[in-house]
Parts: C-alpha cells; sequence; structure tokens
C-alpha cells in the first residue's frame, strides 16, 4: 500500500497506464453521476462490514457505483439494467479521452440542455451517448435519471450557475479502474446466478421499497420494483447465502426488509434524502443487511487430527471434561482463522491445551482455583518443570505442618498416614517459590488425591465404590510423584504468552478474542451441576480453605458452593446472553448438552440475537459418570453433546 496525502493507495492502482498521474490517483476514482439513492453518505457505515478477504466485488443494481469507486476492486462485476448507464462505463472505460472530447461541446444553457435532451441517443455513437449522459446528468435538476413512456429522458434543466460538466480526474480515474472490471447489461438475477462463486463479496442496492416521505421514488429511476420484487431478491440472497457469498444489501426501513432479513443482521442508519416527494421529508431511516457465508461443519470431512502434543495432558475423570470430544470441537474451531482462544470455563483444562498445542495463544479462565491451578501448571507456563528431587523433598516432614487435612477430615477420604503426607507436602509447596513450580505441585497433589478416591469426587465418605482399580491400591506418595511426571511432560512452549485466571467468567472484560469456547456448568432439573459439591476437598487443597466457609454440619465437610447463574434454567439463559453479547465480536463456540436447559431452539434464539449466522453440531456422546439424579428408561447417561457454533 502507498500513502498519499494522508489517503491510502492500493498498489495495483499505481501501476494503471501512464496517464493516470499522481494527482490522478490522489483525486481517485469516484462516482462519475448524481444519482438518487446514492449511497456516499452510507460509505462510512458499509465499508466497515465488507469483509477484509473476498473473491471477486459483485454489484448488479450499479446506477452511481458510490461503493464501487470507494473500494475500487481489480477485477470486479459490475452490471445495471440500464443500458445508457452501461454505455456509459464501458465508454470511459474503453475511450475516455473520447468522452471528455464530447463533454467539451457542451455548455451549461437552457436551450443546450434541451437539444441535447432531444437527441435520439440511438443514433449516437457510444462515446457520444455517454458524454450526453454525463451531460444531462451534471445539468438536470437532481442529476435525476427519469423517462417517459416513450423511454424518453424527461427531467428539466437545472438552473445550476457552474456545474461541473468535465471532470478530467474522476474520468481519467474511473477509467483505468473499469478497465479491468467486467462490466454486464442485465438482470440482477441472471447476472448473480452465472457470475456468483463462493466467496464472492456482491452489494446489493436495490430500488427501495417505498415508505411515507418518498413513496414516489421509483418514478425516479428506470427500473420499477414492487414488493414481490423485492421478496424474490430476498429469495437471491438466501440462494447466495448458502451458496457461500458475503452480501451487503440496502434498503429502507420497511417492515417487508425486516420480515424477509430476520435471520441475518439488520442496522437502521439515519439518512438525508436529497429526493423526495414531500419536501418536509428530506430526513429517512435506510437499512443495511449483512449476510455472511454460510459455513458448513462436516465432521466427516474436516480433518480433525490432534498434534502429538494433545495426548500429553494428563487423564482425569472431572466431571464433565471434554476429553472425548476434543477431535469434534477442534473440526469445528479450525474452519476460522484465529491468533487468540479464551476458554471461559476451562474445568480439566483439556481444551485449553489442545488450543494451545495447535500455537494459538490461549486465555485460560475458571472459577475453580484448581482448574486455574492446572492452567497456570500446563497453559500459561511454557518451561518450568518440577525436578525428581524437587518433588521428592515435598515429601519430607516440615515441622511448618498444620494438621488441618488430618484432624477436620480424619477418616472421611483418606487414611491417617494419607492425610499426614497430604499435609506434609501442603506445607513444603508454601515455601517453592517460583510460581509454575508451586501450581506444578499443587497440580499433581490434586490430581493423586482424585486418583486415589473412588469416583474421583468427594460427595460421600468412606470407600463403598471401591472397584479394586489399580490407581487405588497405588501408595499414595507413588500417585504424587507420577503425577509429577504426568504434568512435567505436558509442559511445553507454543512460542506464545499464554495466560491462566482464576475468576468469574461473567466479570472478564477488556478481552477481544478471535474465539471464545464456552463450557459452562449444564443446567438440568434431572441433575446438579455444583462441581464445588463433587470437588470441595481438592478444591480446598488449590485454596488452603482460605476464603471459603465449610459448613461444619455436612457429613463430608464440604464448604459453601460459588455463586453461578448457572444454578437455574433463567439464570443460565441471561448468563448466555450476556456472555454472547459481550464476546459477539469473537467467534462463539459452546458445549451443551441435549438434557440441558434452555433447550436447542432457546440457545439458538439467544445467540442469533447477537451472531448474524448460527450452526448447531450434534455429537452422539456418553457420560464417564452419570450425571442425573435417576435413571430415565434406559438411557445408560446416553445423551447428544451440542457444539453451537455463533459467527
Amino acid at each position: 500500500m502507498t500513502i498519499i496525502k494522508n489517503k491510502i493507495i492500493k498498489d495495483d492502482v499505481l501501476a494503471h497506464e501512464s496517464e493516470i498521474t499522481r494527482e490522478h490517483i490522489v483525486n481517485m476514482a469516484r462516482p462519475l453521476l448524481k444519482w438518487a439513492g446514492g449511497k456516499t453518505q452510507l460509505l462510512e457505515e458499509i465499508i466497515p462490514k465488507i469483509p477484509k478477504k473476498y473473491g471477486r466485488f459483485i454489484e448488479p443494481f450499479f446506477g452511481g457505483g458510490a461503493v464501487f469507486f470507494a473500494v475500487h476492486p481489480t477485477g470486479g462485476i459490475i452490471a445495471d439494467s440500464n443500458p445508457e448507464l452501461i454505455n456509459l462505463y464501458r465508454s470511459v472505460a474503453d475511450d475516455v479521452d473520447g468522452v471528455i472530447a464530447q463533454l467539451r461541446f457542451y455548455e451549461n444553457t437552457e436551450e443546450m440542455f434541451y437539444t441535447v435532451r432531444a437527441l435520439d441517443v440511438t443514433k449516437l455513437s457510444n462515446t457520444e451517448a455517454a458524454a450526453r449522459t454525463i451531460f444531462l446528468n451534471r445539468t438536470c435538476f437532481n442529476g435525476l435519471y427519469r423517462v417517459n413512456k416513450s423511454g424518453k429522458f424527461n427531467v428539466p434543466f437545472g438552473r445550476y450557475k457552474n456545474p461541473k460538466i468535465i471532470d478530467e480526474d474522476a474520468l481519467k480515474a474511473a477509467s483505468a479502474l473499469l478497465r479491468k472490471t467486467t462490466i454486464i447489461c442485465g438482470d440482477y438475477k441472471t447476472v448473480l446466478q452465472e457470475n456468483a462463486r463462493p466467496g464472492d463479496f456482491i452489494f446489493l442496492d436495490p430500488p427501495y421499497l417505498p415508505v411515507s416521505e418518498y413513496a414516489d421514488f421509483k418514478r425516479y429511476t428506470k427500473e420499477q420494483f414492487y414488493e414481490e420484487d423485492h421478496v424474490e431478491l430476498a429469495s437471491e440472497v438466501k440462494r447466495l447465502h448458502e451458496l457461500g457469498c458475503h452480501v451487503i444489501l440496502t434498503n429502507s426501513n420497511h417492515p417487508l426488509v425486516h420480515e424477509q432479513y430476520r435471520k441475518f443482521a439488520v442496522e437502521v442508519v439515519q439518512t438525508k434524502r436529497y429526493i423526495s416527494c414531500n419536501g418536509k421529508g428530506r430526513t429517512g431511516e435506510d437499512v443495511i443487511v449483512t449476510v455472511p457465508p454460510k459455513q458448513r461443519f462436516n465432521l466427516r470431512l474436516v480433518p480433525a487430527l490432534l498434534p502429538q502434543q494433545a495426548m500429553q495432558y494428563p487423564s482425569t475423570r472431572y466431571m464433565g471434561s471434554k476429553n472425548k470430544l476434543l477431535p469434534e470441537i477442534w473440526a469445528v474451531a479450525s474452519q476460522f482463522e484465529f491468533d487468540t482462544a479464551l476458554d471461559l470455563f476451562s474445568g480439566s483444562g483439556v481444551v485449553s491445551y489442545m488450543f494451545k498445542s495447535h500455537g494459538k495463544t490461549v486465555i485460560s479462565n475458571d472459577y475453580m482455583a484448581m482448574s486455574a491451578t492446572f492452567a497456570k501448571a500446563m497453559i500459561e507456563n511454557n518451561e518450568i518443570t518440577l525436578r525428581q528431587a524437587e518433588a521428592l523433598a515435598l515429601l519430607e516432614p516440615n515441622r511448618s505442618t498444620d494438621h488441618f487435612v488430618e484432624t477436620k477430615f480424619q477418616g472421611l477420604y483418606f487414611s491417617d498416614d494419607d492425610n499426614r503426607l497430604i499435609d506434609i507436602v501442603r506445607a513444603n509447596i508454601k515455601t517453592v517459590k517460583n510460581p509454575y513450580k508451586r501450581a506444578i505441585a499443587m497440580s499433581a497433589l490434586i490430581r493423586a488425591c482424585l486418583k486415589k478416591r473412588p469416583r474421583g469426587i468427594f460427595t460421600y465418605v468412606g470407600h463403598r465404590y471401591d472397584d479394586g482399580r489399580k490407581d487405588l491400591l497405588m501408595t499414595f506418595r507413588n500417585q504424587f510423584l507420577e503425577a509429577v511426571d504426568m504434568v512435567n511432560a505436558a509442559v511445553f512452549n507454543n512460542g506464545r504468552q499464554n495466560k491462566a485466571r482464576n475468576g468469574d467468567a461473567m466479570t472478564l472484560q477488556n478481552c477481544k478474542p478471535g474465539l471464545v469456547y464456552i463450557d459452562p456448568p449444564y443446567y438440568s432439573p434431572l441433575s446438579d451441576n455444583e462441581y464445588v459439591r463433587r470437588y470441595h476437598f481438592v478444591e480446598g487443597l488449590a485454596r488452603d480453605w482460605q476464603g471459603v466457609e465449610i459448613q461444619e454440619h455436612t457429613i463430608t465437610k464440604k464448604f459453601k458452593s460459588y455463586p453461578t447463574p448457572f444454578s437455574s434454567r433463567k439464570g443460565a439463559a441471561e448468563a448466555f446472553d450476556m456472555l454472547f453479547k459481550r464476546f459477539r465480536e469473537s467467534v462463539l463456540v459452546v458445549s451443551y448438552s441435549s438434557n440441558s436447559q434452555p433447550t436447542l431452539d432457546e440457545m439458538v434464539a439467544i445467540m442469533v440475537k447477537h451472531k448474524s449466522h448460527v450452526e448447531v453440531v450434534p455429537v452422539d456422546y456418553k457420560y464417564s459418570i452419570g450425571n442425573q439424579g435417576s435413571k430415565i428408561g434406559d438411557n445408560k447417561n446416553d445423551v447428544k453433546e451440542y457444539i453451537f457454533v455463533g459467527y
């Protein structure tokens, strides 16, 4: 790109033919005609909505072409059903000097205006007809284009003192651009059906639907467009969406527009009406409809192979872990371009680790301290490990042991010897200065506790679920050392500065990631989603029981659960709505279960408020640990896991 007098010029424009001087480029190609309904005043709204990357620029209702001349695309396609317009643009492209020479014969007088207006355009050469079009447009009343029943131009003289009939800079710059553009005279539908391809960008500015303040607008154009035509146009837009095209459409703020494009983003903007049947009605409201290309998520077609590094994450039986769904999650996420992934409810950390393995910058967040500890050790940490000698030292008795676990949880979950060893390791971890080594040690201690506990949860006391697994037979000491080795093996540098955060997802601010993965506690009337109730003991380890309220009257000595909006149907719906709104600029990928609420339809309705397109990918799934209060029929914990995608 080149900057000239604060204007950005594409390099390919600088390479145009020699007659395009530097001064011409500074002025740049701009509309050659004054045009009723032209989009010059909406450029600031439209241009930011155009995708940064697309195939070809196609504009089938060209008119004055304000958007085209602002974007100045190379290799685009422009079209209009008005043959005089198309002749103008083709003539400027083919013989701009001839058009300019013809314009020099014209003067801004009423006599010449009506003489030129009376000419039979069919008997003129292409350059003569093009010059006539420009002259009449610049000198007629309000730059209108209107014809009578015989097809004769009938707009009166404008009586302007000094209209710019010849704008050589604009004409020559436009000529250079139009020479690299396909120019078609034809119906919009034929143009689109014969030319539009997946990935193309299409700008549609049809004759507007009539509303009260400019109900006679259709009289100012040659093309007649009625409500049934707009319905037909909407069908074509939906076809383009399905085809995979980017589409932006402008129209009046009319109920029919909102009805036809309700599935897409419709923005209302204030505009001035330079042409109106009502002299007082010179203001109005336009709408800009943004239609993204439809993306199809076909898990069979998208490679979902995970890097070997992703397999290094220590396995866990953590409630709700997405370890089994990683290939499906990546199959969806990999279809988008993004550098930063935010894992809002990281849980076991396995999804954060998968994104890290794919070279993404990862922000891993969870309100559970134990989850944040895992992320600190293996997501944020890029290179620090805990040496074997350091791990062994953590198992040695320490005089500062507070005996908290040994006394508070005696006889509940582990043997007295194991409780004593847990207190020793806790005390020694506090003396470790490096935060990453401290996180590795605490992650290993938590993992050892989960492995030594039947079913890996703390909702009951004793060992009634002891099934003789090897993990339960291993000593606590060996479990801890093995866990240190596994966490160490998971540490790697992906060349990014990743971050582990311990906090409420609803309070995360000033974060604009490319993709946000949301896997919150699933609300269901058939089960609870209290992670604290299941993991209070190891969560207490991670927090050192600071800032928590142990409920002494309970058998399990659990502490009070953290407040969460996902503990009720209404709260979950409101939380999703808030999160989708906050991260509406990012790609949203949400995991949710078929037996949870909000329902599938409700989730789609919430997401579509903030994203222009929503896809749902269903995946057959089976929970490792039942999450329902009572079995219904013969469900055997079989569900469908939904992956909602908003973009």
